[in-house]
Order: structure tokens, then sequence, then C-alpha cells
């Protein structure tokens, strides 16, 4: 009964899947993504990206958050016992996964030492077996291919100072949050560490977000390391125990950037446009809309819709700003 994972280091949905998968303990395969195992890739995935589960009766499921949701349907492991808060867990998860991934991608491939750094590790996995030319080769084309899709999470000139503000904003309401519990609902993780994590496990790892992160969030680092492998070490804490410093990061990046950036990617997937242009926090947007982000959005709000009796949702949902995004 052993599932086979295939990812990247260098994914944060392929290490987000593998961390939970550590988490409950589920036995499991990690197969690096390359030239060497493509056909075994290519017989169960349905898309060329990772993560890919194959369970052991052959099933190939990809996506990181229905993966993890596929699991937690059966035997739940990350639900709070509380609507609300597990509502707020799936809002962040989703916040990590759509608005943190420009964090990521931002930093990987627009400074010069991370987009040599990032491109030689990937050449490695790919190419390593074939020689030192291979991989010179591999790593040259990575950089060339991954700096000219920089455009596609959003990250341009004009852009570039409310996405790195907001990584450090984001950093430092994270520290202040995790000052008193190991994770962000408690003593033990919720949905919501899966998905911010895997992005910020990534930015550790580069050389400029890596600096920032180790100079100005030491709790984040040490929750970034405890994420490799998390463990229960307690209860999840209520609301009104979380609430001081996790409602500044609804207000500030959920609320602030976060959903209105989704707001108005669906809104140019429903009118057809091929850009779209905004402001957040004050500053201007501008990007191609993508149509995987509106489906996220729709995703998020069905949820909430399904949670929407939970008591004490909507007032959390309306102080933070989040409700005139998901009603």
């Amino acid at each position: 009964m052993t599932y086979r994972i295939f990812g990247s280091e260098l994914s944060p949905y392929s290490v987000k899947v593998r961390s939970y998968f550590r988490y409950r303990g589920l036995p499991h395969e990690w197969i690096l993504r390359s030239p060497a195992v493509q056909a075994e890739f290519q017989k169960y995935a349905k898309l060329p990206l990772v993560p890919l589960v194959v369970t052991p009766d052959g099933e190939g499921i990809q996506d990181s958050t229905p993966i993890i949701e596929r699991f937690e349907a059966k035997e739940p492991a990350l639900a709070t016992g509380d609507g609300a808060l597990d509502l707020i867990s799936a809002l962040l998860e989703e916040y990590g996964d759509e608005w943190g991934n420009k964090w990521m991608f931002h930093y990987r491939w627009r400074y010069q030492p991370d987009v040599w750094s990032t491109a030689e590790r990937i050449a490695q996995q790919m190419m390593g077996a074939q020689g030192t030319l291979a991989v010179a080769q591999a790593r040259t084309a990575v950089a060339e291919r991954m700096t000219a899709r920089i455009g596609f999470v959003g990250s341009n000139p004009r852009t570039e100072p409310t996405i790195e503000a907001s990584f450090k904003r984001a950093l430092a309401l994270l520290e202040a949050h995790l000052q008193a519990r190991p994770y962000l609902l408690g003593a033990r993780p919720a949905m919501a560490d899966f998905g911010l994590w895997g992005q910020l496990y990534e930015a550790a790892t580069d050389p400029t977000p890596g600096t920032i992160m180790r100079g100005s969030a030491p709790k984040v680092m040490a929750w970034v390391q405890r994420m490799l492998a998390p463990k229960d070490e307690g209860a999840f804490e209520p609301w009104t125990a979380l609430a001081p410093t996790l409602m500044p990061l609804l207000k500030e990046e959920v609320a602030g950037l976060f959903l209105p950036w989704s707001t108005a990617n669906a809104e140019a997937i429903t009118r057809g446009d091929k850009t779209f242009e905004t402001t957040l926090a004050g500053g201007p947007w501008s990007q191609e809309p993508q149509k995987y982000h509106a489906r996220s959005l729709a995703e998020i709000r069905r949820k909430y819709a399904a949670a929407e009796a939970a008591p004490g949702l909507d007032v959390i949902l309306t102080e933070s700003g989040c409700l005139k995004y998901l009603g």
C-alpha cells in the first residue's frame, strides 16, 4: 500500500503534498521527475505538472489541494472542529497557493543569483545523469525559459514593489503570529500551514528571499523547518486566541491584496480580456488573466457558501474585509 509521489524539490506544490504524507504517516516513495521516469509519469498524468500521486491501485491524481482533500475526506486530520476556523484555514491555504506563489516565483526568476541557483538545481535533477555538459546546457535553457515566464504570476516592473512589499509584510505578520505557537492555528498543522509553507519553504532555499527570511523572521524559519515533517504538539486554538495576530494577516494581505486581485482576475476572464489592470494596496497592478485562478476563486466561494452558517464566521470575514469578495 505504498503511494508514489512524482515531484520536485523546486516545486512548492510537490513538497506541500510530501509534507502532508509525512504528517499522516502515509507510506510513499518520493520520485524526482526527470527524463528517466518520464514514460512512467505520462502513463498516469493528465497534465504535465507535478505533483502527481499514483495510488497503490494505479490511479493518478494531481493538483495539491484536491490531493490533500481526497485523503481528508476519508479520514480528517486537519479539521479543527470549528466550521468558521476551518473556512479561515482553507482561505489562508488558497492565499498561500495563489498569492504566495507570486513571492516565490518573482524572487526566483527576477534576480540573477536566484535564477542561476534555481536553474542549476533543476538542471541537475533533469540531466545530472548525463554529465556536466548536459547540465550546463540545460541550466542555460531553463534560465532563459523561466525568466521569460515571470509575467504569468503578474511580476513586471509596475507590480514588483507590490509583490516585494507583500512578501516582507507577510513575513512580519507571520513572525508575530508564530511567536506563541508552533503552527498557524495552534499546536498542530492545518490546511493553512501546508499552503503557505510550500511557497515559503521554496523561498527559503533561494538566495535573495532566503536572506530576507533569515535576517528578519527566525520564528518563520523555525516553522519552515518544522513543516518538513510536521507533527501534533497539542490542540488547535480557538479564534479568540488566534485573532490578535492572525486578523492583521487577513486584513492586510488576504482582503487587502489577494481577494481583490483574484476578483479582478476572474472578472477579466468573464469579460474575455487579454490583460487587466487594477490597484492593489495603492499600487498599480497589470497582468494577463489566468483561468486557473478564476476557478480557484469559485472554489473558495463554494466552500464559503457551504460554511456560511458556521457560528462567528461572518463576523470574522466582515471585520477582516474578506466577506465582500466571498458572498
